[in-house]
């Protein structure tokens, strides 16, 4: 028994060693941009992604060859859980620590030729375009949190009621959700360019920015409000009847009974629904593209004429790669714009729970 166990643990030992060595090796080659091709037969393998899964495999194996009892099936666990473990952290965490080094660079797409240190960090407090864009990012979203929730709540009580076809209103209000948002941009755009101009003869709401900004936001709520809608139902489905059938008896009224016992019980509804909001709205880009694509003018901001007057961030970040190819830059600026949602979601979400005790 013993002679098994040491051997196992010698055999756990090369297999972890080398696998960590072949993973590392498969990390340089990334970093040096050294490609080394074998040839197998007529194929050609590149010895990098070699290297990164047979090193992956050789520290699964040398894993579960640890000779333990205690944390065996923790470990067999981790072996079953390894391919979406994986997945995350290629295409999520590697990735951001490998922005965050190019965030430091003049990175163009391709390559980089130097270090720039934190310069990318200063210049983008420095550029009006992006300071403007991130203030009505942030005016986009409190404006969306309320509208979105607050409509939202107000079909959802609508929603819950005895009416007849409450299936079909819910329905229609949820479509909206499945327009993709370029789609829904150009339809959109139409409508406030055709369709309301020929009607109320008038000019469009998008050639002034902001009205296009206002036009924005009323895209963005009636596209968002029935997916947020349908969470607020099943808040309110949780209620129970019992309690609703006692207020009754005791008098309360429909108000006394929506704000005194309706919403402090799905209070956590409530939470859930501002952080996919404030989420949602930080992150907003295809409708923002498709319906404007960010132009309008801004008069006098930071000494400056901008014409990104409906431009936010995550449209400023990708026109700043792939219309003025500072990949660099706009890697900063969307690191930046990283803590910024996570730190503005944190505290949201601590703020909502501590709301939730007290109700």
């Amino acid at each position: 028994m013993n002679e098994n166990t040491s051997g196992k643990k010698i055999l756990s030992l090369v297999l972890l060693i080398l696998g960590a060595v072949l993973l590392i090796a498969a990390l340089w080659m990334d970093f040096s941009k050294t490609y080394i091709v074998i040839h197998v037969g007529s194929a050609k393998v590149a010895l990098r992604g070699m290297f990164l899964v047979v090193g992956a495999l050789m520290v699964l194996a040398g894993m579960y060859f640890i000779p333990t009892v205690m944390h065996h099936r923790a470990i067999i666990n981790f072996i079953f859980l390894f391919p979406l473990i994986f997945t995350f952290a290629v295409t999520v965490i590697i990735p951001m620590f490998v922005g965050i080094f190019y965030s430091f660079t003049d990175w163009n797409g391709v390559t980089y030729s130097k270090m720039v240190g934190i310069a990318n960090y200063t210049a983008m407090f420095k550029d009006p375009a992006f300071v403007w864009s991130l203030l009505l990012t942030v005016l986009f979203v409190v404006v969306n949190m309320i509208l979105v929730n607050l409509v939202a709540f107000l079909l959802a009580l609508l929603c819950t009621t005895k009416l007849k076809g409450v299936g079909f209103f819910r329905a229609a209000y949820f479509l909206p959700n499945l327009i993709g948002g370029i789609v829904l941009g150009y339809i959109w755009q139409f409508i406030f360019s055709n369709v309301l101009t020929t009607i109320m003869n008038s000019t469009s709401m998008l050639i002034n920015t902001k009205t296009a900004f206002i036009a924005i936001i009323i895209v963005y709520v009636w596209q968002y409000a029935g997916y947020i809608m349908l969470i607020y139902i099943n808040g309110l489905a949780t209620v129970p009847k019992d309690v609703l059938e006692a207020a009754q008896i005791d008098g309360a009224d429909a108000m006394k009974t929506l704000f005194q016992i309706k919403i402090p019980m799905i209070a956590a509804t409530f939470t859930i629904c501002t952080f996919l909001t404030l989420t949602s709205a930080f992150k907003q880009f295809d409708v923002n593209l498709a319906l404007t694509n960010g132009v309008g003018t801004v008069r006098g901001f930071m000494g400056q004429r901008l014409s990104n007057g409906t431009q936010m961030i995550a449209l400023n970040i990708y026109n700043t790669a792939f219309a003025r190819d500072q990949y660099g830059y706009a890697q900063a600026k969307a690191i930046l714009f990283f803590i910024i949602l996570a730190c503005v979601s944190l505290a949201q979400v601590r703020i909502s729970n501590k709301r939730e005790v007290e109700m």
